[in-house]
């Protein structure tokens, strides 16, 4: 007889609470997604007192300053692209570009495509379902690879960077954005109050205790600023920088790729 599958961890309101410590894990991360998929936007535009709407476009002018003197994208892979918001936002940035936005699951998809039909940018995006661990992409397919918000779910970063660089050209950018700790201690006391409470509480109003409980606990297994920094620059980006904004609750980590190494004759 087969061993037994290892069940997922569910909240008290039957919502999806992902268990980094489980063999599960990325099954539960695809559930999670999936269940909270209609009202992603929404709820993180409330949850973050709408300051997601600058993040992102902060976070591109960020990498274009770190660009600076590069070429245009040509091609661009939004990895982890959830709704599409980011994907769009790249897409109407570099109006050249072929944009491909990619995730693992197939609601986050289903939404993307559907707010691409109402946006005049959206003809120029390519949806692909994909996970960061295996990308079903050539060597050196894109100039640029973004992410946002999706770093803290991955369960080997090491794997999923080694990855990107793969499909980046030599002297290609990678943009992740992701949440972290702030950097005022005063600050982080006021933003932990708010983030590990407020949020999951606002959370169990919608039946999404789980995803929202599970969001405070992603966080805390975010390494740190320099930590993230090395394991890109170990993954093949020899030139690297961070970039926070609201006072560190979100950063910008850029990376530029290194060329291959040479082959001996």
């Amino acid at each position: 007889m087969g061993a037994a599958a290892v069940p997922g961890r569910t909240a008290p309101d039957g919502s999806p609470y992902p268990d980094r410590s489980q063999p599960t894990f990325e099954r539960e991360i695809r559930r999670m997604f999936g269940h909270i998929a209609e009202r992603y936007d929404w709820f993180d535009h409330v949850a973050s007192v709408g300051n997601d709407f600058l993040w992102r476009p902060r976070a591109l002018a960020a990498l274009d300053r770190f660009r600076r003197g590069a070429a245009p994208p040509r091609r661009v892979l939004d990895l982890g692209c959830g709704t599409g918001d980011l994907a769009r936002q790249v897409a109407r940035r570099y109006p050249r570009a072929e944009v491909v936005a990619a995730d693992f699951t197939a609601p986050m998809l289903a939404n993307a495509r559907a707010r691409n039909r109402r946006a005049p940018e959206g003809r120029r995006i390519g949806l692909a379902r994909a996970t960061a661990m295996r990308l079903p992409f050539a060597d050196g397919s894109f100039d640029l690879v973004t992410n946002a918000f999706v770093a803290r779910n991955l369960r080997d970063l090491p794997l999923a960077f080694g990855e990107i660089r793969r499909v980046l050209r030599a002297g290609g950018a990678l943009l992740t954005l992701e949440i972290t700790e702030p950097t005022s201690p005063a600050f982080s006391a006021l933003f932990h109050a708010y983030f590990d409470r407020v949020v999951p509480a606002l959370g169990s109003l919608v039946a999404s205790t789980g995803p929202y409980r599970y969001l405070p606990e992603s966080l805390r297994a975010l390494p740190p600023r320099p930590v993230l920094l090395e394991m890109i620059r170990s993954a093949g980006f020899p030139r690297v920088a961070a970039r926070s904004q609201s006072l560190g609750i979100v950063t910008a980590f850029l990376g530029e790729a290194a060329p291959p190494p040479s082959r001996s004759a």
